[in-house]
């Protein structure tokens, strides 16, 4: 039998779409199954928005949301829009806002988000419905993903002001589904390259704003290489057999 040896920068390269297609697969059909209807009995997007980009954080008891971690997660949007937003979040009763910035669910929000996981459930069996194997073995890949890159963060000494630090672990309460499971751990390992990627850009001289408009060309593409080396860490966990299955898991997902 033929074995590709797929090193650990290849693969974050490869895997990088995958996971993004099966996460926004997803997010749409959470939205479209049940979601848009939920936000807006709760004040609609308005009062919503953010409690949905940092859910599994803000969904656990006493989760918080630190002001560095919020400009990580917010790095590509303007920062006075986002301070706008989260003042009309807060004008809701949707979010808390401490004196140093930080972000917490107020019991209104711990509801909505509550609801949020039971719509994530819903709409998750229903695309992923057939595929209950594959869904298992891609929750326990990630789980082992996720624990290793806080493993690597730890010894860094990489636990603030980073995107992946403030949104890991996802919060997993007892009886999950593992649709939500994957949905989630796949969200949370999107964050860790979104930090790979923005050390990478900031490395090359790059802002949020001037990378986002870079074209296509020689420079993007030794950006994006050097997000792989960066992103690679934790895939070192898995077997060069377990990565290729991971793969083939993700593609074969409907969405």
């Amino acid at each position: 039998m033929n074995t590709v040896e797929l090193a650990p920068h290849r693969f974050a390269g490869l895997l990088a779409p995958a996971v993004d297609r099966a996460f926004r697969a997803g997010m749409l059909a959470g939205r479209d199954g049940g979601g848009a209807v939920l936000s807006q009995r709760y004040g609609g997007v308005a009062a919503t928005g953010f409690l949905v980009d940092l859910r599994t954080r803000l969904a656990a008891p006493g989760g918080t949301v630190d002001g560095p971690g919020f400009a990580a997660i917010t790095r590509y949007q303007d920062p006075v829009v986002c301070r706008r937003t989260v003042d009309k979040q807060v004008a809701y009763g949707m979010l808390h806002r401490g004196p140093d910035g930080t972000l917490s669910a107020t019991e209104r929000g711990a509801a909505f988000l509550t609801e949020l996981y039971q719509v994530h459930a819903e709409v998750t069996e229903e695309l992923w419905a057939g595929h209950g194997e594959r869904v298992s073995r891609l929750v326990a890949a990630l789980g082992r993903l996720l624990s290793y890159a806080l493993v690597l963060a730890d010894e860094a000494g990489d636990r603030g002001g980073s995107a992946f630090a403030a949104m890991a672990p996802p919060h997993e309460p007892d009886g999950i589904p593992s649709g939500v499971l994957l949905l989630n751990r796949l969200g949370t390992l999107r964050y860790h390259r979104a930090d790979a990627h923005a050390a990478a850009w900031e490395a090359a001289g790059h802002t949020a704003s001037s990378v986002a408009a870079l074209p296509a060309g020689p420079e993007r593409t030794a950006i994006e290489l050097e997000t792989d080396r960066r992103a690679a860490g934790p895939y070192a966990a898995l077997g060069a057999e377990e990565r290729l299955t991971m793969l083939a898991d993700l593609a074969a997902l409907p969405g």
